[in-house]
């Protein structure tokens, strides 16, 4: 799945894992389009969602609410998320906005 500002590769494995690798940049201009297509990942997700931000360019608030809105979802239906550990410029977004602890965070995906 493609948009004007970044790209989502969904992979299923054959357990009960949905591995999701977002590449580009999630900002304003797109963070709507970023929220819609996780939504529809999420209808085919099984019991865990794996999110792998390793090729993100940037993320801006925008993009951090959204995964904020993921994560809520994720844990009223009983499903975990996973975020395999993006670049700098992400992981210090994460730390500032104090939700390095919040969010499952892994540097290996196969972990």
């Amino acid at each position: 799945m493609a948009s004007k500002g970044f790209e989502l590769t969904v992979q299923q494995d054959s357990g009960d894992t949905m591995k999701v690798a977002v590449a580009g940049a999630i900002d304003l201009s797109c963070a709507c389009d970023f929220d819609d297509a996780l939504r529809r990942v999420e209808r085919d997700a099984p019991g865990q969602l794996v999110l792998d931000l390793r090729r993100l360019d940037f993320m801006d608030s925008a993009g951090l609410s959204r995964l904020v809105a993921l994560h809520t979802r994720c844990r009223r239906a009983s499903r975990r998320l996973t975020l395999v550990r993006g670049p700098k410029a992400v992981e210090r977004l994460l730390a500032l906005a104090r939700l390095d602890d919040e969010f499952d965070v892994v540097a290996d995906p196969a972990a």
